[in-house]
């Protein structure tokens, strides 16, 4: 049985549910991983003689976090060319995400905002930085052979393309009954594989198509949720057997439902770079960070109480996975869905049991000898 590939995207615009509005946790991501990329620009400004740098940001979606990294990259290349007393490049940066991210929101209010700031703090040097849109799946060829000088991308490959295609055993029955993705060495051996295989699949897809985009030497740093003990999205998936229970979704609903995530280990991540064999790896490294993490931006004198900081991972958790799932379950159940949510996650928090791993990659496009 063919199944179709999800159009997956963050809830768009600027309301209370938007992405625009609850993305502070993947800003702290972004910053953490800070280093690692001011690291890999600096090194690709020293190295490459390009009047003009082509980048692109792979899962951008829409909000603040959007023109983040390129801040960060501008901030590196500024310094480390002040350093080496030479003119700064041009710029030519491209966000990536599916047709259905808010580039509207972006370009309408984000670029121009960053642009007047660049200006501000920057004067002329970087008059040139020109930021334009590629929407598509990363997991396919987006951009000409050999056009890209740099890749980022962060919070975003831990997205399957699509729910593995061999969900129903040979019976009929759902391999993942009661559940809506991967969550445990326990599930069924048919289903780890199935999810195990889709990222292969498609982590390999992203590797080669960079590979084709990419120019030799190129840099690339990606940044992704790796396998944990626990993820929020198997409190939603208990949420949803509650209200099951309570007979407010039918079971065959759930049953019938799969989120396309796959968070893999270091391990399966280098395998399929070194099968892939077209990049050569810097670093590998991880952390972990609490779900509540950043729920201050940075602001040490604010405080949150137990409720809020539940709140806030069910809020951001609601704008990354809202379209999914009102497009199963319907609107109607949504609100409460994201309450229940809030109370599990308070649960977790206050058993120290709320964290989450993440793997920041950085690689080099090999030189052909």
């Amino acid at each position: 049985m063919r199944v179709p590939i999800q159009v997956h995207h963050m809830n768009g615009g600027e309301g209370e549910n938007s992405y625009c509005r609850n993305s502070l946790y993947q800003k702290k991501v972004i910053l953490i991983a800070k280093p690692i990329l001011e690291e890999s620009i600096a090194q690709l400004c020293q190295e490459s003689s390009s009047e003009c740098l082509t980048m692109a940001d792979f899962g951008c979606s829409s909000g603040p976090n959007t023109l983040l990294p390129l801040w960060e990259i501008i901030e590196t290349i500024d310094s480390t060319c002040t350093k080496l007393n030479k003119k700064p490049p041009n710029l030519q940066y491209f966000l990536n995400d599916l047709p259905g991210n808010d580039f509207n929101t972006v370009f309408r209010s984000l670029v121009p905002n960053f642009q007047q700031k660049l200006e501000k703090d920057k004067g002329s040097k970087f008059e040139h930085c020109l930021i334009g849109a590629m929407p598509g799946s990363f997991y396919g060829r987006l951009f000409p052979p050999n056009s890209l000088h740099f890749v980022h991308s962060s919070s975003s490959l831990h997205w399957r393309s699509q729910v593995p295609e061999v969900l129903v055993s040979e019976f009929g029955i759902p391999l993942n009954k009661g559940g809506i993705f991967y969550v445990t060495d326990s599930s069924p051996t048919s289903l780890q594989k199935a999810y195990h295989d889709q990222f292969e699949k498609d982590f390999m897809k992203f590797l080669k198509s960079r590979s084709v985009e990419m120019v030799c030497g190129g840099h690339m740093v990606i940044t992704f949720i790796a396998k944990s003990d626990k993820n929020p999205l198997e409190l939603i998936q208990d949420s949803l057997k509650q209200m099951v229970h309570e007979g407010m979704i039918e079971e065959s609903t759930l049953d019938n439902f799969n989120v396309p995530f796959y968070s893999p280990c270091v391990e399966e991540v280098r395998n399929v770079i070194e099968r892939e064999n077209s990049f050569k790896i810097k670093g590998i490294e991880e952390f972990e960070i609490s779900w509540d993490s950043n729920i201050d931006d940075g602001n040490n004198e604010l405080w949150f109480d137990i409720l809020e900081r539940g709140k806030y991972v069910a809020n951001y958790m609601r704008a990354v996975t809202e379209t999914m799932l009102s497009s199963h379950f319907g609107d109607a159940i949504i609100d409460n869905l994201f309450h229940r949510l809030s109370i599990k996650v308070i649960d977790c928090l206050e058993a120290k049991i709320g964290l989450s791993n993440y793997m920041v990659v950085s690689m080099i496009k090999n030189r052909i000898e």
